[in-house]
């Protein structure tokens, strides 16, 4: 028989759990809506992954964890996503946090889940990562991550599995042993696994659950868990008094249980994790007990995490009348609601409605006599008469010297208060201004710290200024001592003077010479012909299998390239050398190529813009498509203007010596293309749509055979473009069937 320890302090009320007993645990209908809180746990909210009208399957992951101390949330059944805002949740201020609200579809269709075959294949990380994106947390009313909790890095001796229950009419824990004793145990042995299999494992369960224990008995045949069983009082299963009644050891202040090698876990924290390994099933519910006289039922319930509370009162015959206050949790550490459509939530264990007689009212507190019975009632062994005088009078040193953090709000101090004073919401309310104050002093710190780094800064820079004003200031005294002293004119200069000189010498050098201006441009006209060149030749590769759009882009690339050269050669032109400087005949040479009159540089352009009309011409009367016609006819206009001002430019600008570089016949010659091009336009605009379509088959026949004869020279003079080649003609050859296939419909 294992030695246990006697609990410090601690009281037995009334336990009255053997109304919520009497029949299994059951299951409600599909509630009309849920509302499911994002924040359930200790730690960061986690990160929403869906948005008003998603559908969602049961089990689908809604938000997944945000940091390394969060849990996600899934859907507890399918349907719709109707609304993502601040609702009512359940806290003892009654705040307003951001929740899902989930439509159910009736349907209750399960997402793809699996589970882990064989735990022991897998590493304990890869089992933790389950456990993390399971969104599992503490169920005993913690709600701290449990992943986070079994991923300690101190060496763990110990696993206690907290089964004692303590807290009056609370009985979901009980239930869920009875009915799942097996699962329990295998849910150990999978925390026993990741915890790195610790020396001794403890079932730490009260005296007043004798069907719980004879549940677990069989199962524990041939394993090293142990089933320890002790005295019924309250608060037994807080985690340190549960540690110090099991072990006899004490979790140090301000630490965990992790640091003396324990950790400490809830009977349905340990279920989950079973459920989350072996089946792959997130936790989307957990066993709440309805009791109270208000209710007609008192029984436990499979809830869906987000159910109403409305609707569980409602399936146990709940009478508001008789409730004076409807409570969520037990008696002793329990809140009151104000809102009965507030969700259920992952730490929600117990739903108490006690009618007025059953849970009276307490009477207004009195003074405080200084009987000591709260000292004698307080498990962790404070000083609740002086905790509270410190609170009341906002003396919030004394209260963390005196250990305030240290009480688990049990209520047991209260409950034996002769004066009816509400210690616990005195030190709730404490411990909630000092972390409020903690806050606002780190935020404090920072902006100090961030003050006093700038201000530190500008001072150093203002000093910097000083002394280089102070040595500017001497610097000149200097120089006018000097020249005071020397009124002859002495050429000996100040070390001002020699700054001055030296910056303008460095300035001087750093100028090219006129050669080297030279020599910079020409390999400028180097660079555009070699970038004129190969865009011309992507031109043509490009000028039988390409798409419309992309010869237009190939036209303007060249048009570009053709232009920098110009701009190239004119500003070579443009330097003028010293008369002194050598210049070869061959620079001589390229000077007076790239050398050309303003009216020749108008000519030139005004051949170019006549060309890519005509181009354009053959391009509007070639298009099958009434989109790209459209496109072309707008450039073509563009084209147009830009040519009726270049020629406004050249008929206002002096005729020049030199020959033009543009004689009669070219201009005669592109007038007649354009002609032409514009004929052959109207010429389209006047035919029927069979006709045009003739036309098209006609054209694309043509640009076949072009485009064949093309393919066959590159595959016999072993071509690299044969691939391009190629792939043009089967271009080609797929228009000609559209439109041979279309004319033969136009034609029935």
């Amino acid at each position: 028989m294992r030695k246990v320890w006697d609990l410090i302090g601690g009281v037995h009320p009334p336990e009255n759990k053997h109304q919520s007993v009497q029949s299994c645990i059951g299951t409600l209908p599909l509630p009309e809506k849920l509302i499911i809180p994002l924040n359930q746990h200790i730690g960061a909210p986690p990160k929403l992954l869906v948005a008003e009208g998603d559908s969602v399957l049961k089990g689908q992951v809604l938000a997944e964890p945000n940091g390394m101390v969060s849990a996600g949330i899934h859907a507890p059944t399918s349907g719709i996503i109707s609304e993502i805002s601040a609702h009512s949740i359940p806290h003892p201020s009654g705040m307003a946090a951001r929740c899902i609200t989930l439509v159910p579809d009736g349907h209750d269709r399960w997402a793809d889940i699996k589970g882990v075959e064989n735990y022991r294949e897998h590493s304990p990380e890869e089992l933790l990562d389950v456990i993390r994106q399971a969104g599992i947390v503490g169920l005993g009313g913690g709600g701290f991550p449990t992943a986070v909790k079994l991923g300690t890095q101190q060496s763990i001796s110990t696993l206690i599995i907290n089964s004692s229950e303590c807290e009056p009419y609370i009985t979901a824990d009980d239930m869920l042993i009875r009915e799942h004793a097996k699962d329990i145990v295998e849910g150990i042995k999978i925390l026993s696994f990741i915890l790195g299999e610790p020396e001794e494992i403890l079932i730490g369960i009260e005296d007043n659950k004798p069907e719980a224990y004879e549940a677990l008995e069989p199962y524990l045949q041939d394993t090293n868990i142990e089933l320890v069983e002790f005295t019924t009082r309250y608060p037994s299963g807080g985690e340190k008094q549960l540690i110090q009644i099991l072990t006899g050891k004490e979790v140090p202040n301000g630490g965990l249980p992790a640091d003396i090698g324990i950790v400490c876990q809830n009977i349905g924290t340990t279920y989950a994790v079973q459920r989350a390994i072996q089946q792959g099933e997130p936790l989307i519910s957990r066993v709440t007990t309805v009791t109270g006289n208000a209710c007609e039922t008192n029984k436990n319930y499979l809830v869906l995490i987000g159910t109403p509370i409305s609707h569980l009162l409602e399936h146990s015959g709940f009478d508001q009348s008789k409730c004076p206050r409807l409570i969520m949790g037990g008696p002793m550490m329990g809140f009151t609601l104000e809102d009965l459509n507030i969700p259920v939530i992952k730490t929600t264990n117990c739903i108490l409605a006690p009618t007025g007689e059953e849970l009276p009212t307490p009477p207004p507190a009195q003074p405080c006599i200084r009987c000591g019975m709260c000292a004698e009632a307080c498990p962790a062994s404070l000083l609740p008469q002086q905790l509270f005088w410190h609170a009341q009078s906002h003396n919030y040193e004394h209260l963390e010297a005196h250990n305030l953090f240290d009480c688990i709000e049990c209520g047991a101090c209260s409950y034996v208060c002769p004066s009816n004073i509400p210690l616990v919401q005195y030190y709730r309310a404490a411990k909630g201004e000092i972390r409020k104050l903690s806050l606002e002093k780190i935020n404090s710190d920072r902006a100090r710290e961030r003050f006093e780094f700038q201000k530190t800064r500008k001072e150093k820079e203002e000093a910097g200024k000083a002394v280089k004003r102070e040595a500017r200031k001497k610097a000149a005294e200097q120089a006018r001592a000097k020249k005071a002293n020397n009124p002859s004119g002495n050429t000996e200069t100040s070390p001002a003077d020699d700054i001055i000189k030296a910056a303008m010498a460095r300035a001087e050098a750093q100028k090219a010479s006129p050669q080297e201006q030279r020599a910079k441009l020409e390999r400028g006209i180097v660079r555009a012909e070699s970038h004129l060149e190969s865009v011309q030749k992507r031109l043509n590769t490009l000028e039988q299998d390409a798409t419309e759009k992309q010869r237009e882009q190939a036209l303007a690339a060249l048009e570009d390239a053709q232009l920098r050269l110009k701009d190239a050669q004119q500003k070579l032109a443009d330097l003028t050398l010293p008369s002194d400087t050598n210049v070869s005949n061959t620079e001589k040479t390229v000077m007076e190529k790239s050398q050309a009159s303003p009216r020749e540089a108008l000519e030139k352009k005004i051949a170019t813009l006549k060309e890519r009309i005509v181009i354009t011409l053959k391009k509007i009367a070639e298009a099958d498509d009434e989109s790209l016609k459209t496109a072309l006819q707008n450039g073509l206009e563009k084209q147009q203007t830009k040519l009726k001002d270049t020629e406004q430019q050249l008929a206002e600008t002096p005729a020049q010596t030199n020959e033009s570089t543009t004689t009669p016949e070219t201009e005669n010659a592109a007038a007649a293309a354009i002609a032409r091009a514009q004929a052959k336009a109207a010429d389209q605009a006047s035919m029927s749509d069979e006709d045009k379509l003739k036309a098209t088959v006609e054209s694309l026949q043509n640009r076949l055979i072009k485009a064949q004869e093309k393919l066959a020279s590159a595959e016999s003079e072993g071509s690299e473009h044969i691939d391009a080649f190629r792939s043009g003609v089967e271009k080609l050859q797929a228009k000609l069937t559209a439109a041979e296939a279309q004319l033969a419909q136009e034609t029935q």
